[in-house]
């Protein structure tokens, strides 16, 4: 009976073997459950930082001499190594990505490896981790906006001269550049990098030193700990500490965000495709097994689709947050799966818009065609309004005007001056020179508007914010 106990107990692993808490072993169906190896193993080196700050801090207030420390710093630089060349092997027990490197470090220094964690749980030693790799990943995404920015920068000086039919309601609006309408989702991706910009400082605080959840009894030096792990500051809290994970909140809520402006760059991209408007690259099209025509702007498709994941990644979390207690619970940690799959969501969509855009071809003349004389009907507005007519009444005058050509079934830019002096006797000669697109857009001089000098004032504005980033 007591070899049966043994075996028992000694199924657990190497964290809570046999002697401990526990003499009974876990379930292989309970320890799969259980285990988060399979995912945030993805933390290796984040939890080596934090291992290798940890051990120096513990030397500090005398709990490892100078040379155990120094034995297990060597220890774990060994344990990265072998993860850095792909040559560390997990095995049955390790249940996440600390018990792993602690049982490594112990088989490369011996028992030595076991004072490592004194006064440390997994719970802050989770936190930290997950707080590194958070930022390290945000600010690695700030460098993909930043490409993104300067590559579609870039093409809309290339085809500045480009006009096209603007929209509201999907339906013809006014007259804009193309680059106008390319540097409208710019000024939308800006603003997702300043949000993102914003997040990283609240990120990056250290939780190292929290314990359990009431903190360190060792007097480790927080501050040493932050400073070692390029932290700006220190948590306030231990038990807010431990459980805190408004940070990966925060990033889903942005993530789904800028997945929302991608979404709609790649609908508007798509009609635009529709209308042979603009050509999409074969890179980012793909045929049908059926139809040997088709040509369809999947990368495209997939980037619209994607949004409606990334709200569910973040309404999801949230849900699991929301009725827990303090502090630290295991449900928490369900936070890497969506966390993970966001970043890796996030850069392959800012890979793929990037391709999409230096890729795609604008047709001048079919952009030109979209255009209709209907959408100069303010311009015949405003011209009366330069000649001092109240805005509210020659609204109604150029809309009779509108009626009128639909009435006579003709374009509004070929009605005479006799019957435009009909509708309102202040029409003269020159209102001819209204049905212009390139007047009219120029026209829109003030700052952010279509005419050619303020979209390259966006251009440039765009560019200069994104070499920041």
């Amino acid at each position: 009976m007591a070899e049966k106990s043994e075996e028992a107990a000694g199924s657990r692993g190497g964290l809570f073997g046999a002697g401990g808490r526990f003499k009974g072993g876990t379930d292989p169906i309970m320890e799969k459950f259980n285990e988060s190896i399979g995912f945030d193993k993805r933390m290796w080196a984040q939890d080596l930082r934090g291992s290798i700050a940890y051990a120096k801090a513990t030397q500090k207030v005398g709990i490892l001499t100078p040379e155990e420390s120094a034995t297990i710093v060597s220890g774990l630089q060994k344990v990265h190594e072998e993860w850095a060349n792909g040559t560390f092997e997990l095995k049955p027990g390790d249940e996440d990505i600390h018990t792993a490197n602690e049982r490594r470090l112990t088989e490369i220094i011996g028992p030595l490896g076991g004072k490592l964690h004194t006064g440390r749980s997994r719970n802050d030693q989770v936190a930290t981790d997950t707080r590194m790799w958070t930022v390290e990943a945000e600010k690695d995404i700030l460098k993909d906006l930043a490409t993104l920015l300067e590559a579609a920068s870039e093409f809309a000086r290339e085809h500045i001269d480009v006009l096209m039919a603007g929209y509201t309601h999907l339906q013809p609006a006014q007259p804009i550049r193309f680059s106008h309408w390319l540097m409208s989702h710019m000024a939308a991706i800006t603003r997702d990098a300043q949000r993102l910009q914003e997040l990283i400082p609240r990120a990056n605080q250290c939780p190292l030193g929290s314990g359990a959840l009431a903190g360190n009894a060792f007097g480790v030096d927080r501050e040493f700990l932050a400073n070692e792990l390029g932290f700006d500051g220190v948590t306030s809290n231990s038990l807010d500490s431990v459980c805190d994970r408004d940070f990966v909140v925060e990033f889903l809520m942005w993530h789904s965000l800028l997945l929302t402006h991608l979404s709609q760059f790649a609908e508007d991209l798509i009609i635009n495709n529709m209308l042979k408007c603009v050509d999409m690259d074969d890179a980012y099209a793909t045929g049908s097994s059926l139809m040997p025509q088709k040509k369809n702007p999947d990368a495209l498709e997939l980037l619209r689709g994607k949004a409606g994941v990334a709200l569910g990644r973040s309404v999801g979390l949230m849900a699991t947050l929301k009725g827990l207690p303090r502090a630290y619970n295991k449900d928490l940690q369900e936070d890497k799966v969506p966390l993970f799959d966001a970043v890796d969501t996030v850069k392959d969509c800012l890979a793929i818009a990037t391709g999409v855009i230096v890729t795609m071809r604008p047709n001048p003349k079919m952009l030109m065609r979209a255009l209709c004389p209907e959408m100069l009907a303010t311009d015949l507005a405003d011209y009366l309004v330069r000649k001092g007519v109240p805005f509210r009444e020659t609204h109604h005058i150029s809309g009779a005007c509108v009626r009128l050509a639909e009435e006579t079934e003709v374009s509004i830019d070929t009605l005479t001056l006799d019957q435009l002096q009909k509708i309102d006797s202040r029409f003269e000669h020159d209102v001819l020179n209204v049905w212009n697109y390139e007047v009219s857009v120029e026209r829109k001089s003030s700052i952010g508007g279509t005419a050619k000098a303020r979209v390259m004032e966006q251009i440039e504005s765009c560019v200069a914010f994104a070499k920041t980033l």
